[in-house]
């Protein structure tokens, strides 16, 4: 009789089984390999916008990216409403600039240096000359023109509802304006999207809340 500790033969797991766990290609666990597969299906994307030729949309792309720079875009869109727009112009156009602030100090000092995702390479993914515009310096991950963007438009939007939707689709705009035109991957502006989105909903209840404070108080 076996000894009533020893394993059954076939409970062992037989030594090519154990190898195979081992092997390079084998499925392992952590977040690694999810982040490597999504890298994977960021990169394809974008490979797939790049050969995918739209003549009609390679110049208005490369000109409304253009004026995205910098958030030339947003400012000029704050000073409109605060000159035309009375006290609630002015109001919601501080809220969009105060939004653009602080995701500015966010995005593009800690987030990009922790982050240092590499440039999209252009050349190898055939990206038509039409579209190009300058590669920025600065890493590539989160992109700050899509987090501007969003940010903007969740602050002001925020407050004035009724601008929600038209921000919301020119930010978008802008987002895919920087796939279009090379200079970031999907993930980048959609990451930087969310971000931009989080502080103008955050600027915005604050901006509702001093609002209130201020029409509370007795005449």
């Amino acid at each position: 009789m076996s000894d009533a500790n020893e394993l059954p033969k076939e409970v062992a797991p037989p030594a090519s089984r154990l190898a195979s766990r081992l092997e390079p290609g084998a499925p392992r666990g952590g977040l690694k390999p999810i982040l490597d597969e999504l890298g994977e299906v960021d990169l394809a994307v974008y490979r797939a916008i790049a050969t995918t030729p739209t003549p009609h949309l390679d110049e208005p792309m490369r000109r409304l990216t253009g004026l995205a720079n910098h958030s030339k875009l947003w400012l000029g869109a704050a000073a409109v409403m605060a000159t035309v727009g009375g006290r609630t112009g002015r109001r919601v156009a501080a809220a969009g600039v105060v939004a653009l602030g602080i995701n500015s100090l966010i995005v593009n000092v800690p987030l990009k240096i922790v982050a240092r995702r590499t440039r999209p390479d252009r050349d190898a993914a055939q990206v038509p000359l039409a579209r190009q515009v300058a590669m920025p310096l600065s890493p590539s991950f989160p992109s700050g023109h899509s987090a501007s963007g969003f940010a903007f438009a969740a602050a002001v939007g925020g407050t004035l509802p009724v601008t929600a939707a038209p921000l919301r689709l020119v930010a978008s705009a802008v987002a895919y304006s920087r796939v279009h035109t090379g200079v970031h991957y999907p993930g980048d502006v959609i990451v930087g999207a969310l971000i931009g989105t989080t502080i103008g909903e955050g600027v915005a209840v604050v901006s509702r809340w001093l609002d209130h404070r201020r029409s509370s108080r007795p005449a």
